[in-house]
């Protein structure tokens, strides 16, 4: 499975922006698709994730009402809307696969995708 993320750019503190992972190869309903990012001089951590096949989500507690997670099954597509965005979200945004269902834990994760850097200025 290969993953390319898209999206990200420059926004302005309580804008918006949704980015795109498109997944090629078979994703299998037990699988779980995630969205992490790492800022400068931070560890990446956990934003987002779905269970690809029924589609339950779950959030990190800062993005929670705030971010939307979403798929798109026939296109092989994940999704994340970002609103109201903060200076605090700036980083490279990851998306990335797991065949251990949903998970938080970026090393549950078998296959990730080049980031794409979300940049917001108060």
């Amino acid at each position: 499975v290969q993953l390319q993320a898209s999206g990200g750019g420059l926004v302005q503190a309580g804008g918006s922006l949704r980015l795109s992972c498109a997944a090629s190869g078979r994703i299998y309903s037990s699988s779980g698709m995630g969205w992490f990012r790492q800022a400068p001089g931070k560890d990446r951590e956990f934003v987002a994730a779905i269970r690809w096949g029924r589609g339950t989500t779950a959030y990190e507690g800062h993005v929670r009402g705030r971010f939307t997670i979403t798929r798109e099954k026939g296109q092989n597509t994940l999704y994340l809307q970002m609103n109201d965005l903060k200076p605090e979200d700036t980083a490279v945004y990851f998306c990335a696969l797991t065949r251990a269902g949903m998970t938080n834990r970026a090393a549950d994760y078998a296959y990730w995708g080049r980031g794409t850097l979300v940049t917001v200025s108060s």
